[in-house]
């Protein structure tokens, strides 16, 4: 945590933190624990998610050089004025993150017009992770009944749950965030009024202007928006009828080479993404071909990058969080926490320390779910708790203290937007901060009137 808030490169240091305590724990484990967990780990993280982080990278920069996130400012700016435009950064971000698009995907393609956006309200940019925090990273990943991304769908396999349980609970606690988080961040943008900071200058990674005096209707410019949640919610349907739970194929033509099998329940909700995010991109050059054809190739090439960077950091600390998860600390850890009494408070404090230690929200809530689910499960129903509230007081916990310095989403965020920890990460933690007195709060609500 002290190193990537030092702004020092987290690939370089991820794999030295990880191996730091295996040195200290089991000194002959070091070689075989780096290239067989760290290394599988991180490569094992690219394989999955290296496509996703390039596409919705690039689909960020056409929809930053067609104009569109100019005049998508420009409309909502109309609608609900200077003074909310925080606000109407935070809806886009729910809106995209509860139609099932990647909380990664969001940050490269919100970035550009949340940028115009504050810009044109001279509100410091410093503010701009924070707010994209609050809209993607908060009340539509694991409270909303409903929500589509992983972290309200792990639960399921060990509660036998469903995407919508508790939720009025789940409901209460986006409702007790999304309201504290506003009042944040205004609090936060009037206390740099007062101080005369606007927007800043000479920034970092500043998305291009696009054309200076755009004549594209907002509707137009939303249709990628739309087209990426509507035919990934489309393909999510329809690929599992298509290949069913497998599929394989030979790899050669020669020779007695083994079937590759791919169990589509688990990769088809990232091929959905993907095929969105092409769509997406195609609409986009569909639409403005000619004002993004003469900077796609250099535009293309920056996001490319950028995004191979942002991937590979993610990677680094999944494969630290995976090494950690290993040890026998991290057992003391987890056998201590079974020691609370309150079967919720139990489980909220486990998953979110866990999230927390390994810096993923889903990596987190998976090993503890993994490690202490029976345990959650007998205490849940010796006190007739049901099944739903445990899947959604799990689903909510997970995005608490998982957002600490070193974890791989926000490190993206400040990556694209171009700040640092320094700069912006105070915002965040107050956000996750908002989040993690949540889940009490939805535990509070249960344990008062056993609403589900």
């Amino acid at each position: 945590m002290v190193v990537a808030y030092r702004g020092y490169s987290v690939i370089l240091f991820a794999p030295i933190a990880a191996m730091v305590p295996v040195l200290l724990t089991a000194p002959e484990l070091v070689p075989p624990m780096f290239t067989g967990l760290y290394m599988e780990k991180l490569v094992g993280f690219l394989k999955l998610y290296l496509p996703v982080f390039i596409l919705g990278a690039v689909l960020g920069k056409v929809i930053e050089l067609s104009g569109f996130s100019r005049s998508i400012a420009a409309a909502v700016i109309s609608i609900v004025g200077s003074q909310r435009t925080i606000l109407s950064i935070v809806a886009v971000c729910a809106l995209l993150t509860y139609g099932g698009v990647s909380l990664f995907v969001v940050v490269f393609a919100v970035y550009p017009f949340a940028a115009d956006l504050f810009r044109q309200a001279d509100i410091p940019k410093r503010l701009i992770p924070g707010t994209i925090a609050l809209g993607a990273f908060t009340f539509t990943m694991d409270c909303l009944p409903g929500s589509p991304q992983i972290q309200n769908i792990i639960p399921i396999a060990f509660f036998k749950t469903n995407i919508y349980a508790a939720p009025w609970l789940g409901l209460l606690g986006a409702v007790f965030i999304l309201t504290l988080g506003l009042i944040y961040l205004d609090w936060r943008r009037r206390q740099a009024m007062a101080a005369g900071e606007g927007y800043g200058s000479n920034h970092s990674n500043e998305p291009e202007s696009g054309i200076e005096d755009p004549r594209v209707h907002p509707a137009i410019a939303f249709v990628p928006l739309l087209l990426v949640g509507i035919t990934n919610k489309a393909f999510a349907v329809a690929i599992p009828q298509i290949y069913g739970e497998t599929s394989s194929f030979s790899p050669a033509v020669m020779g007695n080479a083994p079937n590759v099998v791919q169990d589509v329940s688990k990769i088809g909700a990232i091929w959905a993404v993907e095929g969105a995010l092409l769509v997406g991109i195609l609409s986009v050059l569909v639409l403005a071909w000619r004002t993004v054809r003469p900077r796609f190739i250099d535009g293309a090439k920056s996001a490319v990058s950028g995004a191979l960077l942002a991937a590979a950091n993610t990677a680094s600390e999944y494969g630290f969080g995976a090494v950690i998860a290993s040890l026998t600390g991290f057992r003391i850890i987890a056998d201590t926490l079974q020691e609370i009494p309150n079967p919720l408070v139990n489980e909220a404090v486990s998953v979110t320390v866990l999230a927390g230690v390994t810096g993923s929200a889903s990596g987190g809530m998976s090993i503890a779910l993994a490690a202490l689910s029976e345990t959650f499960i007998s205490n849940a129903q010796a006190a007739n708790i049901p099944m739903a509230v445990l899947h959604r007081v799990a689903a909510m916990a997970s995005g608490g203290m998982d957002t600490l310095p070193h974890n791989g989403a926000v490190i993206t965020l400040l990556m694209v937007t171009g700040l640092t920890h320094r700069q912006s990460y105070q915002d965040i933690f107050a956000v996750t901060i908002i989040k993690t007195v949540a889940v009490f709060v939805v535990i509070a609500a249960y344990s008062l009137t056993g609403l589900v």
